[in-house]
């Protein structure tokens, strides 16, 4: 008979260890790269700032009040630090680090978003910018006409292989591995981004084939958020408006119901678990609500409406 082996629950012996167990944990659970960047950093800066807490729970909690209530933090800061430690701590409490969770009890803060100021002239003016001649342009010009198609987050693109694209089928397959969601999907592509594709595809050195994603530096190696992110920005500069590469995926979300989309396929497109998170990409401008008024207004069939006219002196 086999002798009976009893397992052995070793408790943290400091933050730091309880910390880097934590993120062990979170990664052997499929987390992206990218939310275990996050998981790390908001941590950190937590113990960082209040180096204290460390020392007991009341100076943890008092930490963790102020590390929230900081003057002019945004909603959406607020919301990230609370559900980011509030996991942390949750799973610190279940492996005996601490006896409560001093964010048991917060709730998230009401966030509007961020508004998208990119009007649609200056969208089609942004996609002839890229110099189609080099081979960074040409990148740059089919990742613009993909994120305003498709409304694919930058990370995801960055992740797409050969064998993703389907230009027959005019899709592209994101699968669980590259998805933030960890859930594979399939995007629809209009056929001037396939053609666009297509084309970067065609002028990869063959050494790069089944190695180097579609959207890559001129060296064939990933293209990273960072990278990308100061591309935007050059283009943007050259336009006179700010923009972020989050900002295509916003300007998709907006357009794509302008034209008549759905918002629940947009929610699939997106790649989000449900309607929460799409309601803030989709979420309208004041100059939005005022055109969509004087369109579908239904005083505009009920009543014969006058002339504005000028003020009374």
């Amino acid at each position: 008979m086999a002798s009976r082996v009893n397992k052995i629950k070793k408790t943290p012996a400091t933050m730091e260890e309880a910390m880097d167990r934590f993120i062990t944990w979170k990664k052997a659970n499929g987390i992206s790269e990218q939310t275990l960047l996050d998981y790390t950093t908001h941590i950190q800066l937590l113990y960082k700032r209040y180096p204290e807490a460390r020392n007991s729970y009341d100076e943890l909690e008092n930490a963790v009040c102020e590390h929230l209530s900081q003057e002019g933090i945004k909603p959406a800061t607020y919301n990230n630090r609370l559900v980011y430690l509030r996991t942390f701590f949750k799973w610190c409490c279940e492996h005996g680090v601490l006896e409560d969770n001093p964010l048991d009890g917060f709730k998230k803060r009401k966030d509007e978003g961020r508004p998208v100021t990119i009007d649609e002239e200056m969208l089609a003016r942004l996609i002839t910018l890229p110099n189609r001649e080099t081979f960074a342009g040409l990148r740059d010009y089919a990742l613009f006409l993909m994120f305003l198609d498709c409304g694919i987050r930058p990370k995801e693109a960055f992740g797409l292989m050969e064998d993703d694209f389907h230009p027959r089928a005019y899709e592209i397959r994101i699968d669980a591995a590259k998805a933030k969601t960890r859930v594979s999907r399939t995007l629809p592509l209009s056929p001037i981004t396939v053609d666009a594709i297509s084309e970067l595809i065609s002028i990869h050195p063959e050494e790069w084939k089944g190695k180097s994603p579609i959207f890559c530096t001129n060296e064939g190696k990933p293209l990273t958020r960072h990278t990308w992110g100061d591309r935007v920005e050059m283009y943007g500069k050259k336009l006179g408006i700010h923009i972020w590469p989050y900002a295509l995926r916003h300007a998709f979300s907006v357009v794509f119901l302008r034209g008549g989309g759905n918002a629940f396929g947009l929610q699939r497109m997106l790649g989000h678990v449900d309607m929460t998170m799409t309601k803030r990409y989709v979420r309208l401008s004041d100059n939005d609500m005022k055109e969509q008024h004087n369109t579908a207004s239904p005083l505009n069939r009920l009543v014969q409406q006058k002339k504005r006219v000028g003020k009374v002196r």
